[in-house]
């Protein structure tokens, strides 16, 4: 079991697990392959950075074969993963992200956004498996974006494929964050019923923390009532 504390490699993943969750309620969510299981997240492509090659020329080509995939079969539902998947990957070369902010400029939210297009052109075609590992890139997408619903969307296509205590708590941190309380109350509860009866009670507590968290900034951003 996840929170089995009986091992030292196990006692790795449950603090793993919950620096995610800091990370996730702190913002730090576009830094990491957030879902687990992730390779090429942002973390991986700045620190590749420093031999001869940043990666940023093959990215660049993988995007165009990917595009011509797409021009010349708009139905051609990897294509557009594909290209999901090189757009955000380019999001994290050069001009487009600051390595000393660790953010995405301009530009790259630009490719970001461009990212989500071709993922959302993927998704119409209702692939029979979504492509988790994609999805897994299109949560820091969409959590730099600051699109809470949609990284929810694409989180849960990630929490259909590997249903762990952490893929379902952080399920219900997006969920929470994009106004969908009853999605993320299910997703917790699910957290917690995957969590070992010890760890139950922290768990809980940093989820319950997340949703009061996302009600406040909610309710912080509503325009005030005309008297």
């Amino acid at each position: 079991m996840l929170f089995d504390l009986r091992g030292a490699g196990r006692r790795r993943t449950v603090k793993v697990v919950y620096i995610t969750l800091a990370f996730l309620m702190g913002g730090g969510l576009v830094l990491f392959g957030i879902g687990g299981d992730v390779s090429g997240g942002l973390v991986d492509a700045i620190t590749e950075r420093g031999s001869g090659d940043d990666g940023s020329d093959r990215f660049r080509k993988q995007e165009t074969a990917a595009l011509k995939r797409t021009q010349a079969n708009p139905q051609d539902a990897a294509g557009w993963a594909a290209l999901a998947r090189a757009r955000f990957q380019i999001a994290g070369f050069g001009e487009n992200f600051d390595p000393e902010k660790r953010t995405f400029t301009k530009t790259g939210n630009a490719k970001l956004t461009s990212a989500g297009e071709a993922w959302e052109r993927y998704l119409a075609l209702e692939p029979k498996t979504p492509d988790d590992r994609v999805a897994s890139l299109m949560v820091q997408a969409y959590g730099a974006l600051n699109q809470p619903d949609k990284a929810a969307e694409a989180q849960e296509i990630i929490t259909g494929a590997r249903p762990t205590a952490a893929t379902f708590s952080q399920l219900a941190i997006f969920a929470y964050q994009a106004g969908q309380t009853r999605k993320g109350d299910l997703a917790k509860n699910k957290a917690l019923e995957l969590t070992e009866p010890d760890m139950r009670e922290a768990l809980k507590g940093q989820l319950d923390q997340a949703k009061q968290s996302a009600a406040g900034a909610s309710a912080a951003a509503e325009p005030s009532a005309t008297p």
